[in-house]
C-alpha cells in the first residue's frame, strides 16, 4: 500500500518506533546455509559491482589481478 505523506493521512504512516526492543525467533525451522561448505576457511566473500563482475568472470581471473597488483605495492614494514 503507498500513502503520501499528506497532513491528512499522516496518521497511517508507519512509525519509525515500531521495533521492538526484543523479537522471538524460531530456530526450530531454521536451515544450515548451504553455500558454507563451499568456502575455504580464511577466504573472504566479496560482492563486485556488476560492471567489475562483467569483466572478472571467475575467481581466478579476480586473484590474478589482484596478486599483480599486490606485486607492484609497496612492502609494508612491521
Amino acid at each position: 500500500m503507498i500513502v503520501n505523506a499528506t497532513p491528512e493521512n499522516q496518521s497511517q504512516l508507519p512509525n519509525e518506533d515500531d521495533l521492538q526492543p526484543e523479537y522471538e525467533f524460531d530456530y526450530s525451522k531454521s536451515r544450515p546455509n548451504r553455500f558454507a561448505a563451499k568456502i575455504a576457511p580464511g577466504s573472504r566473500v566479496i560482492t563486485l559491482d556488476p560492471d567489475v563482475a562483467e569483466v572478472f568472470t571467475t575467481p581466478e581471473s579476480v586473484n590474478t589481478v589482484l596478486r599483480a597488483l599486490i606485486k607492484t605495492m609497496p612492502q609494508a614494514t612491521h
